[in-house]
């Protein structure tokens, strides 16, 4: 495998890493619960690890990192429209969702009415005025461009 194809491979998990930790770090590290449009971008990105990892032993290799990072534009654009929605640019199309569990003893009902809703049109939080969404797009639209530049290198070499 030439240097540049390696490359994009490692791209393509690498940034998947980092966007998924971040996700589960902030989920189960500090509490900030998904959202329904917080996990159509993370459905993308489950589907370009999936096809990452294939690129490590199908070929060709090339085809299906490239469709990794279509997965990552895919995931990028979910949460620029996601970012867009918490800004109040456009409105959303989806509703609340909650993060209830029954404890033992505990009806799923009184649980459901207990839960917090987790909104898709409030940012939870936010860091030099980008959302975690924002961040998502970001990083997923930059590193998919980064990826298909080191394919795209790969195939002219």
């Amino acid at each position: 495998m030439t240097p540049s194809l390696k490359l994009a491979q490692r791209l393509a998990l690498g940034i998947l890493a980092v966007l998924l930790a971040g996700a589960y770090l902030s989920e189960y590290g500090f509490g900030l619960y998904p959202c329904e449009m917080c996990w159509w971008q993370r459905y993308a990105h489950f589907a370009a690890v999936l096809l990452a990892l294939v690129s490590t032993v199908a070929r060709p290799r090339a085809l299906w990192i490239a469709l990794a990072a279509l997965a990552i534009l895919v995931s990028g654009l979910i949460g620029a429209f996601h970012a867009g929605v918490e800004y109040g640019w456009w409105e959303g199309f989806t509703t609340c969702t909650t993060n209830a569990r029954s404890a033992p003893g505990q009806s799923m009902l009184d649980a459901i009415m207990q839960a917090q809703l987790v909104r898709c049109d409030v940012a939870p939080w936010e860091l030099f005025g980008i959302s975690l969404a924002g961040y998502n797009a970001l990083l997923s639209l930059g590193g998919a461009l980064l990826i298909v530049l080191a394919v795209r290198k790969w195939s002219r070499s």
